[in-house]
């Protein structure tokens, strides 16, 4: 049996008038394939709304323009492809990347490829604080119990499908409290590493490390769309970029990801909302949060 932490919500440290972008981190997001661009490019997008300094975006040479032409806030890089999605040649210039990168994000419309397996297997083993989400969770399961333990903070942020593939069978009920609980913990212990840490995504998310656990309260039946996941990924990764260890991160960033979400909801209704519509609404919801922690901090 798992314990429920009792810890207040994690806070980001307080920002010096003296600070500058290098001082926030630098997260890279890997991902995207023809078709797919906005994936990669919400999760890029979340990564600047959620405080890191630089934020830049690998994606297949074929949708890099498209990428780019999201946001201009962020850097792209382009990788080698076959017009549709990446090969093996990718994996040399992602491993340069990550030479830089305080944290990195792998998945957001990433596709599946014999090439994306063994660029997820690569990176799997590198020590960079990572979010595998998406296409790299295809890939992760894929190799089962030949998986190494990863060599750094890890978050995998499965939904249901997701999860089923990587643990080996499906959730009989996947809104069962107890179920859900005990079978993402199961899963932890299963992929090895000291930080590793599985956000289970649904309704009463579960974020648990193996050895604790939280449910998150944010978040509205609107959020049931395409695109809100790739969002989530972005905020967490860009709280690893800043310094926060893989439970805070995954904790705190499927709150605040929860609260932008009812706070676009409570203005556009849940049938009109859509991903990037949790981006507009990620700046009231970190002021909030931001608010409920210091408040938490000084009682």
């Amino acid at each position: 049996m798992i314990d429920v932490t009792h810890d207040p919500l994690p806070a980001l440290r307080d920002r010096l008038a003296t600070s500058h972008k290098g001082d926030y981190g630098r997260a890279l997001v890997v991902g995207g394939s023809l078709g797919m661009a906005g994936a990669p490019a919400l999760a890029g997008m979340a990564c600047l709304r959620s405080g890191a300094g630089l934020v830049s975006v690998a994606t297949p040479r074929c949708v890099q323009a498209t990428v780019a032409s999201f946001c201009a806030a962020y850097m792209t890089q382009p990788l080698a492809d076959d017009g549709e999605r990446l090969v093996d040649k990718a994996g040399q210039a992602v491993a340069k990347l990550l030479e830089d990168a305080d944290a990195a994000a792998i998945g957001p419309g990433l596709g599946r490829s014999d090439a994306i397996n063994s660029l997820v297997g690569a990176m799997w083993t590198l020590p960079t604080p990572m979010v595998v989400d998406a296409d790299a969770l295809n890939s992760l399961a894929l190799m089962g119990s030949s998986r190494a333990a990863p060599a750094g903070p890890r978050v995998l942020t499965p939904h249901a499908g997701e999860f089923a593939r990587l643990s080996g069978s499906p959730l009989s009920d996947p809104n069962h409290p107890e179920e859900r609980r005990d079978r993402t913990a199961e899963l932890v212990q299963s992929l090895g590493g000291d930080q590793t840490v599985v956000l289970l995504k649904g309704a009463h998310t579960i974020i648990t490390d193996g050895d604790r656990y939280a449910v998150n309260a944010t978040g509205n039946p609107g959020m049931a769309t395409g695109g809100t996941g790739d969002v989530l990924t972005g905020v967490i990764t860009a709280l690893l970029a800043q310094g926060l260890d893989a439970f805070a991160a995954a904790r705190l960033a499927a709150h605040v990801h929860g609260l932008a979400g009812d706070l676009a909801a409570a203005k556009l209704g849940v049938i009109a909302l859509t991903a990037t519509d949790l981006l507009d609404y990620l700046p009231e919801a970190w002021n909030q949060t931001t608010k409920l922690t210091q408040l938490s901090a000084d009682i």
